[in-house]
C-alpha cells in the first residue's frame, strides 16, 4: 500500500434510531478494540472525534492510564495499540493532524451501513490505496450511522458491509475490522464479492 492509512471514530454528526441527528457517547471497547485492530492492520492513527468535552477528558484520562499510567506497565501490547489514538473535538482537528504526521492533505472516505447511491466498491478503493501516494482517513460513524450531508461532503463514499440476510447493524469496532481488512489486508486474505 503505498497510501497511509488513518481511522476515525466520528460521534458527532450521526443519527440516532429515529433519525435525528445527535451526539453519541465515546465507548471504552470501541477504542480498545479499534485502536488494536488498527495497529494489528498497519494503520498510521486513530483519531477519536467528539465535540463534547467531557468526553474528550474521560477518553484522555482512559488514554493516559493505558499509554503512561499502570496499564502501560501492565499490558505494553495495549501501551503500543492505544499510543497511536488521538482525541479531537472535529474531523478538521483529525484532518490537521493527518497532514502535519504525513505531510499531506488526507483524502477522506466516509461509509455507512445503509444502502446509497455512488459508492465505491471495496475493490476500487483498495486499487486507490495501493495506486496512490498520500494518506487516506476512513471516517466511521457511530449510532446509526453518518448524517448524509457530512457524508456527501467527503471524497468517497465506501459501500456498506453486507451480511448473507436482511439485519444489517453491525457494531462500528466489527465493521472497522471488516473494512479495514479489505481494505489494506493481505491479498491472500481477501475474500471481496
Amino acid at each position: 500500500m503505498t497510501m497511509e492509512l488513518y481511522v476515525a471514530l466520528l460521534h458527532y454528526p450521526v443519527y440516532d434510531k429515529n433519525h435525528r441527528i445527535i451526539a453519541t457517547a465515546v465507548t471504552n471497547v470501541d477504542i480498545h478494540d479499534i485502536c488494536r485492530m488498527s495497529a494489528t492492520f498497519g494503520a498510521k492513527g486513530v483519531f477519536l472525534v467528539t465535540p463534547v468535552e467531557q468526553q474528550r477528558e474521560l477518553v484522555g484520562e482512559m488514554l493516559k492510564h493505558w499509554t503512561s499510567g499502570g496499564g502501560a506497565t501492565y499490558n505494553p501490547r495495549r501501551k503500543e495499540a492505544l499510543d497511536m489514538a488521538r482525541v479531537v473535538p472535529d474531523l478538521e482537528a483529525a484532518r490537521v493532524l493527518v497532514e502535519e504526521q504525513s505531510g499531506v492533505k488526507p483524502v477522506t472516505i466516509g461509509t455507512a451501513a445503509r444502502e446509497r447511491s455512488s459508492v465505491v466498491t471495496f475493490e476500487q478503493m483498495r486499487a486507490l490505496l495501493r495506486e496512490r501516494q498520500g494518506a487516506a482517513l476512513l471516517i466511521l460513524g457511530t449510532g446509526w450511522g453518518l448524517e448524509e450531508s457530512f457524508l456527501a461532503s467527503l471524497d468517497y463514499n465506501l459501500e456498506p458491509v453486507r451480511g448473507a440476510g436482511e439485519y444489517n447493524h453491525l457494531s462500528v469496532r466489527s465493521a472497522a475490522a471488516i473494512m479495514v481488512d479489505r481494505l489494506i489486508g493481505s491479498e491472500s486474505d481477501i475474500r471481496l464479492k
